[in-house]
């Protein structure tokens, strides 16, 4: 038994609406970066749910290769995102002491 795609597109709509939120109501550097993260794979997902779909459509029982290729390449740009942000965040705590995105608004010093 096969889970339908309409409730991966939920599921990645849910998990992206959760990673948006915590984007925007978050103050903690380390908490924004886990939500960024926590989008990109909700359209993972949604990448390999339409690839399925797609691929039922036309008739095949597999997946399609376009919904992995881009998901791979996401999953690459997560990687990088996340080395870079985490070597902001050591800049930030080696700079302020701190985490927290307020000590970010003072960028004369």
């Amino acid at each position: 038994m096969s889970v339908p795609s309409e409730h991966l597109f939920v599921l990645a709509a849910v998990l992206f609406a959760i990673g948006a939120a915590g984007f925007f109501l978050r103050r903690n550097l380390i908490v924004v970066l886990m939500c960024v993260e926590l989008m990109l794979n909700a359209a993972n997902l949604s990448f390999l749910a339409a690839s399925r779909m797609h691929a039922l459509a036309a008739g095949s029982p597999g997946l399609s290769l376009e919904g992995p290729t881009f998901a791979i390449f996401v999953i690459v740009v997560a990687a990088i995102e996340a080395a870079v942000g985490l070597a902001l965040v050591i800049a930030l705590y080696r700079n302020r002491q701190t985490v927290s995105l307020d000590a970010l608004t003072d960028l004369k010093d």
